[in-house]
Formats: structure tokens, C-alpha cells, sequence
């Protein structure tokens, strides 16, 4: 009987786990990503008294299989804050069993409880996978060039 997933939002001691899905997620995306200092980091934008992350894991088990982090932002054409999804990773051998679907659930639910109506994110173009995923989640694409600056514009 396969176990159970469970959607939640990180603990303290689990983000040398969000750190290693992390690392595995930039491989996937082709892009470089250094843990120097990230833990220190990742905890102070979650767990402050006003966080500017959030940070949801998938368990099974007692195991983070994947994670999904979001930030609130404000649109200006709307005059609103949205929630923006920076990153959704699910472990390549927990992949098509419905916990990509599940993560987006919690994210939903969650924009909905800081009263945020849109969700906003961007994945690779060259990911076909997941903009199929995300279409049948019932998402639209909205094409537009995403450009970096700073001292490392491979990193996300």
C-alpha cells in the first residue's frame, strides 16, 4: 500500500532537506546553485516575524520529496497582491502521482487566505512537461521574456 503524501509548510530542522531538493531542482533546470549560506538565509526569510517566504513540503513518510516556495508581491496593472510561485520541485521518483497537484492546491488555498486572487509563476521553455502539467491544472501561459541582473544571472 503506498503511503500517504502530505502537504504542509516547512519546520525549522527540515530545510537542510528544501536545501537538497534545492540543489537536485537547479541540476534539472541547468542552472548553478551554491548551498554557501543558504540555510542561514532561508531561515530568516521563513521563520521571521513577518515572513517574506513561504515554504511548503511534500512528505511520505517521514521524507521531503519536494517543495515549493512563494513570495507575495504587488501588481501594479491591478492594483493588488498576488502570490508569486518561485519554485516547485517534486523528486524525479515521486513524479505522476499527484503531488505536484497537491503542492499546487496548498499554494491556492494559501493565496486565498492572504486574500491574494492571482497566482503567478514561470517555469523554462523548454520544460514542455511541466506547461502540460500546469494546463491541465487549468493555468494559461502568459509569454514574456524573463531577464536577470546581478552577479550571478544563471541562478534563479
Amino acid at each position: 500500500m503506498a503511503q500517504k503524501t502530505a502537504v504542509r509548510l516547512v519546520r525549522p530542522n527540515e530545510i537542510e532537506s528544501v536545501i537538497r531538493l534545492c540543489a537536485e531542482h537547479a541540476a534539472y533546470e541547468k542552472a548553478e546553485f551554491s548551498a554557501k549560506g543558504i540555510a542561514e538565509r532561508l531561515h530568516s526569510a521563513i521563520f521571521s516575524d513577518v515572513p517574506r517566504l513561504w515554504c511548503f513540503v511534500a512528505e511520505v513518510g517521514e521524507e521531503i520529496i519536494g517543495y515549493a516556495t512563494c513570495t507575495r508581491d504587488f501588481s501594479t496593472w491591478r492594483a493588488a497582491d498576488y502570490l508569486h510561485l518561485d519554485c516547485l520541485y517534486v523528486a524525479q521518483n515521486h513524479r505522476k502521482a499527484g503531488i505536484g497537484a497537491e503542492v499546487m492546491q496548498a499554494i491556492m488555498e494559501h493565496a486565498h487566505r492572504l486574500g491574494c486572487a492571482v497566482l503567478e509563476w514561470q517555469t523554462p521553455s523548454w520544460n514542455k512537461r511541466a506547461a502540460r502539467f500546469y494546463e491541465r491544472l487549468g493555468a494559461r501561459s502568459s509569454y514574456k521574456l524573463r531577464f536577470c541582473w546581478g552577479p550571478s544571472t544563471d541562478a534563479r
